[in-house]
């Protein structure tokens, strides 16, 4: 008796709140107070932005090779930022809010950047910062089988390359850091 009970509670309990779950849905179509509440403020969407000139350096073969993986990776949004259209001589350029961050893939070394010296790790990957402008700091990913800079302005934290990182390590294999490349 004891095991038809449980049988009965096993099959008879699941069918209960599924036909409860499914009168809660159908029955609140026709009830405009279910309807999706309207959201308003200053949120822009990749429409409303302008696209955004972004010099490039001139594509290598190992810029080539590489970049299109981590194009390909990259989030629509980053950190609640929209991606904004570009224009650029490569399609290995993208940016995302406004004022924009830019990442461009395959740039050469920076310059001022010793191996071994001034550079920082987030999650894996080794990071160049560059401070001489007041208004933007350049982050230069230099362990990577391409160097890929991401300007931030200086108004904003690293929150933006922090998030990256993990998008170019999944993208771009490590490679030991090396002068003069």
């Amino acid at each position: 008796m004891r095991r038809a009970a449980i049988i009965v509670t096993a099959v008879v309990v699941p069918m209960v709140v599924v036909l409860i779950v499914l009168a809660h849905v159908l029955g609140g179509r026709d009830n405009p107070s279910s309807s999706p509440a309207e959201v308003s403020g200053t949120s822009k969407q990749r429409a409303d932005l302008p696209v955004l000139p972004v010099d490039v350096p001139s594509v290598t073969p190992a810029a080539d090779a590489a970049c299109p993986g981590l194009m390909r990776v990259l989030p629509l949004d980053l950190m609640g930022e929209p991606s904004r259209r570009v224009d650029s001589a490569s399609s290995f350029a993208s940016a995302w809010g406004d004022p924009p961050v830019v990442l461009v893939c395959g740039v050469g070394r920076p310059a001022g950047w010793v191996v071994g010296e001034s550079a920082i790790q987030i999650n894996g990957v080794q990071w160049y910062v560059d401070t001489h402008d007041p208004d933007t700091t350049v982050w230069t990913a230099v362990d990577r089988s391409v160097y890929v800079e991401v300007r931030v302005p200086s108004s904003i934290d690293s929150g933006p390359v922090t998030a990256l990182t993990t998008h170019i390590a999944q993208a771009l294999p490590y490679q030991e850091p090396r002068p003069g490349q």
